[in-house]
């Protein structure tokens, strides 16, 4: 389900053709994800940034996201709307094309359904995964992916 934005803010210098995923910078669930959705972003669609980050909290800030319920993973359409949880997951597989796109069927199922499996196995991330003592830093190759 979007979440439509309070303010129609275009942060930074991002393109419009962009979306914006913010994730949890210390996680090592998460780290790994985003390296997944580099490795299969070929329309070059997303940019990305730690929700701990000066970039991240004032995207959040700017959206009224509650940032005590989303601790993941947030997609953003700059000017539209954001995504949380199970759909922000969702949505992000679709954008690779291809067979990803047969995870928009994940979509039938109701976000009640979804979003306490994806909120089950984000509670348990740092103890199944690990976590950082610090966010990640992206490669010089990767520096232009990241706001």
């Amino acid at each position: 389900m979007p979440y439509f934005c309070p303010v129609n803010p275009k942060p930074l210098d991002i393109p419009e053709n962009k979306l914006i995923i913010l994730f949890d910078g210390v996680c090592n669930l998460c780290n790994s994800a985003v390296q997944f959705v580099i490795a299969h972003d070929r329309k070059n669609r997303f940019c990305f940034a730690p929700l701990q980050s000066d970039i991240g909290l004032k995207l959040v800030r700017e959206r009224h996201i509650d940032a005590s319920r989303v601790d993941s993973i947030v997609l953003i359409e700059p000017g539209v709307a954001y995504y949380i949880e199970s759909e922000a997951a969702i949505l992000i597989g679709k954008e690779f094309g291809g067979l990803w796109k047969l995870l928009g069927l994940l979509q039938w199922i109701p976000p009640s359904l979804r979003d306490p499996i994806y909120r089950w196995i984000a509670r348990n991330r740092y103890k199944w995964f690990g976590k950082k003592d610090a966010c990640m830093i992206p490669t010089p190759e990767l520096q232009s992916k990241f706001l």
